[in-house]
């Protein structure tokens, strides 16, 4: 997803998270996958949390009480918009966490974090097919969200469920992709966005190490 243009606390979700022992994941990163859940197991149900997000539009700023103002591209078209594709998409499969892919998201949120880099391609050239493939083997297709700035689990979800500015809204469409069925998530400190959380999704994954 985009970066936000404004800098947000990281939670204590990241900063002294446990680990979840089975996966080696800190909280957040374990909330994020369960968040995702929700949204596929029941799309129409999740668009309640993106209606919402609608009264505190003022033109293209989100004035959600409690958090710093964002300025957005798009304007409340973006969640409508959000909100009628999660109403139209059927119930799907949750996604099974694997441990490579959430490894491989690690790799590559801490690739990032301390350079301040933004993108899919890792500091040594690395793609998100090769950072997967150092953990396990994929097969069918595989895919991958960052979030910039999101502190928690839901505003990383709707953030890349809205995809605002984003054409294609390539975000959302993988988080509902029904053919992927493995994921993992992986967040590191960021200094430009305080925060970066990335994603990795495979049809089919199978952890080697």
């Amino acid at each position: 997803m985009r970066p936000r243009p404004f800098a947000i606390a990281v939670t204590l979700a990241l900063a002294a998270g446990r680990l979840v022992a089975a996966a080696q994941l800190t909280d957040l990163e374990a909330e994020i996958i369960t968040e995702m859940n929700r949204a596929r197991t029941d799309p129409a149900a999740y668009a309640t949390h993106l209606e919402n997000l609608l009264p505190f539009f003022d033109g293209d700023v989100l004035r959600v009480p409690g958090k710093p103002a964002i300025r957005t591209r798009e304007g409340a078209r973006a969640v409508r918009e959000a909100i009628a594709a999660l109403r139209a998409t059927p119930p799907m499969g949750a996604l099974a966490l694997a441990r490579g892919l959430a490894r491989a998201a690690r790799d590559h949120a801490e690739d990032q974090g301390p350079r301040g880099g933004i993108g899919h391609t890792g500091s040594n050239g690395s793609t998100m097919a090769d950072r997967v493939s150092r953990y396990g083997a994929w097969d069918v297709a595989v895919s991958e969200n960052i979030a910039y700035g999101s502190s928690t689990a839901r505003d990383v979800v709707v953030d890349l469920l809205v995809d605002d500015g984003v054409a294609g809204r390539g975000h959302r469409r993988n988080i509902l992709n029904p053919r992927s069925r493995h994921a993992g998530a992986g967040c590191a400190r960021h200094t430009g966005y305080r925060i970066v959380c990335v994603i990795d999704y495979a049809a089919e994954y199978r952890d080697t190490r």
